[in-house]
């Protein structure tokens, strides 16, 4: 639809147009009449940092994405330009997608998608407030003072809530490079009760790609046969390679010698900034021992004018920048495009949010995104369709559905937000995700995609495909349990090391046609069936453990407690073994030591009754 609308009231308004802003008004359309606010329909879509999707802990997210219907993972491989399995040589559940994209051609690909959505209407505005209906809907506000109405809300303001860049010592009032903040959002908030946080993060340099020598640098190519969130790539999928080089000596010097320039450094900022994607400054700093940090060179597109150096995110100064990449190998003749910032903002505190991201202080209204205290593309693209279904849902007086933890890393995410909450800018890794044999990223439609239907968010033919694929795989394993060769049988031939399915078809075995991807799935069920049927037990364990009680526990007399665990559940006196997982800095191995001790303590307790 065109930005020149003359309705006033929807069934859920989205608020941003970045990924989650984007998802929510995809996931929200599939129900119901939807408007997506932003103040400049052109930077729709926009990739601010990397210009890639996927990597390890966020490709199983846009994979669950994908089969939920969500829109990130199409737009992604649409717009490939390199596709890399990363962890290849490790297990599947840590194996993860990564893919490079034409950076202009993603935000354009998201601008024709929702521009010409036929169920979404877009703004052209600002918001300014927030104003309760009486009725359980919501006026939104824009600063030219029109009011538009709707049931729902889904605020996705990304970075830009009371939004300031820094480059060195000077900041200016920015949601990030070039576009101004949203200066009023963080009121209406406040007013109704959230208590707001300010985080910062920041985006490395852009390089022109002509002044780089790329024979200096270590080439990384693209895997031959690309791969896709879809399973579709696109054309250019494996156009591009990416390349590596490292910081130097003299960059740490540079860097120790200028950390007074830092706004970080110098007490600028006051937001709390990313422990596990640092700035350049932060490594040098607290890794002082290691001489040397590998950086990424990823093109912005197969004729970009720019390369991105992942890795070197800062917010030193313009002209210390110069300075510092020219110290890189590949970057002697450097010449910076744009310059790398740092940026501060407002956020709500998660654990004030359902696990469907309704805020407990203001029903109607859901936020999704970085606005929650999380970082990445794909992290917030989540949330935005977890948010934009369930705000449609409400609109429409349907029931509330949860994606569970137990379900995968979308519900994990959920679930450490909501009931955890975060101190840093929130990231997805595998190592969160108790059971992550289970939720693998090539299962992730057999796990989200029934989900997804009983939602609303797929159709009926979406999951008979599903189906119909996963009853081919389970035939498939039947056929090779069944046949013998040489006094064996196929699923133990593969699950030797050595043997692929290719080689029991040089064997004699016969398989019903299996795609490349079914093949996949066979292989990895077949070689990892022992190790899935021991995490399913335990997960069938922990599920009975949760009401456990911990009445009269000493966290002190608990062996393997860590000791952040002990102090945490001291100071909580959690009820049950479920409220003790709920606690934050309680980690997974923390549960399954006072799940250990809790029955240890059981069998000791029937011994001595035994005995009297």
């Amino acid at each position: 639809m065109g930005t020149g609308v003359a309705q006033t009231t929807w069934n859920v308004l989205v608020i941003g147009g970045g990924h989650a802003g984007i998802e929510a008004a995809w996931a929200a359309a599939k129900y119901a009449r939807t408007a997506l606010m932003i103040s400049n329909p052109a930077t729709l879509g926009r990739m601010p940092c990397n210009p890639a999707v996927g990597g390890p802990g966020k490709s199983q997210i846009v994979f669950e994405l994908t089969a939920m219907g969500g829109l990130m993972g199409r737009l992604a491989d649409e717009t490939a330009i390199h596709t890399r399995v990363l962890n290849a040589s490790k297990g599947p559940a840590v194996q993860s997608l990564r893919v490079q994209n034409e950076r202009d051609a993603y935000a354009e690909r998201a601008q024709d998608v929702m521009l010409g959505h036929p169920n979404v209407d877009i703004l052209r505005a600002e918001a300014a407030d927030l104003e309760s209906d009486g009725r359980g809907g919501w006026f939104v506000v824009s600063t030219d003072g029109r009011r538009f109405h709707a049931r729902s809300v889904v605020i996705a303001a990304g970075t830009f809530m009371r939004g300031v860049t820094w480059y060195g010592r000077q900041s200016r009032p920015e949601g990030r490079q070039g576009e101004p903040p949203a200066r009023f959002l963080s009121a209406p908030l406040a007013r109704g009760g959230h208590a707001l946080k300010r985080y910062k993060t920041g985006t490395p340099p852009r390089v022109r790609a002509d002044a780089v020598d790329f024979e200096a640098l270590e080439v990384i190519p693209a895997d031959p046969q690309p791969r896709g969130f879809t399973g579709r790539p696109g054309p250019r999928a494996a156009q591009s390679p990416t390349w590596q080089t490292h910081t130097t000596p003299e960059t740490h010097r540079l860097i120790n010698e200028n950390l007074h320039e830092s706004p970080m450094y110098a007490g600028d900022i006051e937001g709390l900034g990313p422990r596990y994607c640092p700035s350049i400054e932060d490594k040098v700093v607290r890794f002082a021992h290691h001489d040397r940090h590998l950086l990424f060179v990823e093109p912005d597109g197969v004729e970009t004018s720019e390369v991105y150096l992942q890795g070197f995110s800062s917010s030193l100064p313009p002209a210390l920048q110069d300075q510092l990449v020219r110290t890189l190998p590949g970057f002697e003749r450097a010449v910076i495009q744009r310059y790398a910032y740092a940026v501060e903002y407002d956020v709500v505190d998660s654990t004030e949010l359902t696990l469907n991201l309704e805020s407990r202080r203001l029903a109607g209204v859901y936020t999704a995104g970085q606005i929650n205290g999380t970082s990445g593309y794909e992290e917030a693209a989540a949330q935005g369709l977890v948010a934009g279904a369930a705000a449609a849902r409400r609109a429409l007086g349907l029931g509330e559905e949860i994606v569970s933890r137990e379900t995968g890393y979308i519900g994990v995410m959920l679930d450490d937000l909501s009931f955890k909450g975060s101190d840093e800018p929130y990231r997805m890794m595998t190592s969160r995700v108790e059971h992550r044999l289970l939720v693998r990223q090539d299962n992730a439609d057999e796990r989200m995609t029934p989900l997804a239907h009983a939602l609303g968010l797929v159709d009926a033919e979406e999951r008979a495909r599903v189906q119909t694929k996963y009853g081919r795989i389970a035939e498939a394993e039947a056929q090779l349990a069944a046949q013998r060769v040489n006094g064996t049988d196929g699923t133990a031939y593969l699950r030797r090391p050595e043997f692929g399915l290719s080689d029991l078809d040089a064997l004699g075995f016969t398989l019903p046609l299996l795609s490349a991807e079914e093949r996949e799935a066979l292989e990895i069920r077949v070689k990892y069936a022992g190790y899935i049927d021991r995490a399913r037990r335990q997960l069938a364990s922990e599920a009975k453990a949760r009401d456990l009680a911990l009445t009269g526990v000493d966290y002190a007399r608990v062996p393997s407690l860590s000791q952040e665990a002990r102090e945490k559940l001291t100071r909580a006196q959690p009820l049950t073994l479920d409220q003790a997982s709920r606690v934050p800095g309680v980690r997974h191995s923390d549960i399954t030591s006072l799940l250990v001790h809790l029955r240890q303590q059981g069998a000791s307790r029937e011994a001595r009754t035994t005995r009297e």
